[in-house]
C-alpha cells in the first residue's frame, strides 16, 4: 500500500521543513532521492529543484515523477512551495506546476493555503503577509527583503492575482470569515479551486475541518501549514541511538545571498570562513584550501559573496556550485553537511547522490537536520542541515557545529 500522502518540495530546504512537520505530527515521513521503497510510509516526500526552472522544464520534472507518484496513489498531493510564494512566469511557476498536477493527478478538491502562522506568514483576505528581519510584518509586495529577492521580487501581494499571472487562473477565495462556516467553505471547494486565508493558528483548526468535509483526493498547493493543517500538531520526540557518520568533519556551505544569511555567515565563530569570490568558483582555487582545513577537523564555512556578479543566471549558479561542493567532497570526508539556500542545496544534495533523507530533529523553525542515506559508507548516515535563506536567526551555524558534540566523539569508537 502506498503512502496516504505525497509531498513535492520545490526545493529541498522547503521540503525538509515539511518533512520535519510530518514527522513531529508523528508520521512516519522521508524524503526519497533515489528509488529506495516507502517501507509503508504515511507521507512521502520528492524533494526538487522546480523553484529554480523555467515552466518547460519543471512540467518536465513532474513528467520524470509522475510514475513515482502515481504508485503511491495518494489520497492528497501536497505542492510544498515556500511560504512567501516567491514565484514568477518565468521561473519557479508555482501556478505552472499546480496546473500540471490538476492534470496528471485530477483531483477533487483544490485548495492553496495562503499563510503559515507559525512563521509569520499570514494571508487574509487573499492577501499575503511576512514578518521581516526587523520583527516587523509587511505587505509581501513592501517587504524589505521580498520585494526585492534577486531573481523572483514580489511586485503582488494579492496571491490569486500573483497565480493567475503565472496560468493559474480561477481561484475563489475561502476568507478567514468563509471559515467560520466549514460546510460551505467545504462546498466551495467541491465546486471550484479556491485559495484559502490562514492568519492564526486557529485558522488552520478550521480548514482540517473543511477538508475533511470536502473529502476526495485533494491537491493542497502550500507551505509547512499544509503538514501542519494534515498532521496531529503534537510534537515527538528526536529519535534517539541513531547511527553516526563515518567522519565528525564539518562543512557549511552557503550557497544563500539573502540578509538573513549573510548575518548568519558573519556570526559564525566555529568555522574558517572562506569567500567563494566569482573567479574562485571559476576555477576551482579554493578547493584545496578548504580540503586542507577539513582534513584538520576545522569546521569549514564556503559561502557565495552577496554583492557579486558570478555571471550566471539563477539555474547555472545553482549548477556550478553543486559541481564546485562534489568536487571538495572527492578528497576530503565529512559527516556534516550544513546547506544554506534552496536552490544550491537541491542541486548539492542530487550530486552527492543520497537515496533518502529522514527528520532527526529540529534547530530553529523551518530549519531541521536531517539522517541521509547513501550507499557509500562514507556518505551513509551522513547530517544535513537544510536551510532556507530567509530562515534562522543569527546564530544558527554555530548551534548546527555545536551538533557534533551530541552525537559524542566519531574518532576512534569500534
Amino acid at each position: 500500500m502506498g503512502a496516504r500522502i505525497v509531498f513535492i518540495g520545490d526545493d529541498f530546504t522547503g521540503a525538509s521543513d515539511s518533512l520535519a512537520t510530518y514527522e513531529r505530527a508523528g508520521m512516519s515521513t522521508r524524503m526519497v532521492l533515489g528509488d529506495a521503497g516507502n517501507d509503508g510510509l504515511e507521507a512521502l516526500g520528492l524533494p526538487t529543484d522546480l523553484r529554480s526552472l523555467a515552466p518547460e522544464r519543471a512540467r518536465d520534472e513532474i513528467a520524470s515523477l509522475w510514475p513515482r507518484v502515481a504508485a503511491e496513489a495518494p489520497e492528497v498531493i501536497h505542492f510544498k512551495v515556500c511560504s512567501t510564494f516567491d514565484s514568477a512566469p518565468e521561473v519557479g511557476s508555482i501556478g505552472a506546476v499546480t496546473q500540471e498536477l490538476i492534470d496528471r493527478f485530477s483531483p477533487d478538491v483544490v485548495a492553496v493555503i495562503g499563510g503559515q502562522p507559525s512563521l509569520g506568514r499570514h494571508c487574509a483576505f487573499g492577501t499575503l503577509f511576512a514578518r521581516g528581519p526587523d520583527g516587523e510584518t509587511h505587505r509581501i509586495d513592501r517587504h524589505p527583503i521580498m520585494s526585492r529577492h534577486p531573481v523572483t521580487p514580489m511586485r503582488e501581494a494579492d496571491l490569486r492575482r500573483h497565480l493567475a499571472a503565472q496560468g493559474l487562473t480561477g481561484l475563489d477565495l475561502i476568507s478567514i470569515s468563509d471559515l467560520r462556516d466549514p460546510a460551505s467553505a467545504a462546498r466551495t471547494l467541491r465546486t471550484r479551486p479556491a485559495l484559502i486565508d490562514a492568519t492564526h493558528p486557529d485558522d488552520l483548526t478550521r480548514i482540517t475541518e473543511v477538508l475533511r468535509l470536502a473529502g476526495g483526493r485533494q491537491l493542497l498547493v502550500g507551505a509547512s501549514s499544509v503538514a501542519e493543517i494534515l498532521g496531529a500538531g503534537t510534537d515527538r520526540a528526536a529519535s534517539a541511538h541513531l547511527p553516526l557518520p563515518a567522519s565528525n568533519n564539518l562543512l557549511l556551505f552557503a550557497g544563500s545571498r539573502s540578509q538573513t544569511t549573510s548575518a548568519q555567515v558573519a556570526e559564525a565563530k566555529s568555522y574558517t570562513r572562506l569567500p567563494l569570490t566569482p573567479e574562485a568558483l571559476r576555477s576551482g582555487a579554493l578547493i584545496a584550501q578548504a580540503q586542507r582545513l577539513l582534513s584538520t577537523g576545522t569546521p569549514t564555512l564556503v559561502h557565495l559573496l552577496p554583492d557579486a556578479d558570478y555571471g550566471l543566471s539563477p539555474d547555472g549558479l545553482a549548477d556550478r556550485c553543486a559541481a564546485f561542493v562534489a568536487t571538495l567532497l572527492e578528497g576530503t570526508e565529512i559527516g556534516y553537511l550544513g546547506l544554506a539556500g534552496g536552490d544550491t542545496s537541491s542541486r548539492i544534495c542530487a550530486q552527492l547522490g543520497f537515496e533518502a533523507l529522514a527528520f532527526e530533529h529540529g534547530l530553529a523553525p523551518g530549519v531541521c537536520i536531517c539522517l541521509a542515506s547513501h550507499p557509500s559508507p562514507r556518505r551513509d548516515h551522513m547530517r544535513i542541515m537544510l536551510k532556507g535563506g530567509q530562515m534562522g536567526e543569527r546564530d544558527l551555524f554555530d548551534r548546527f557545529a555545536a551538533t557534533r558534540r551530541d552525537n559524542g566523539p566519531v574518532h576512534g569508537r569500534t
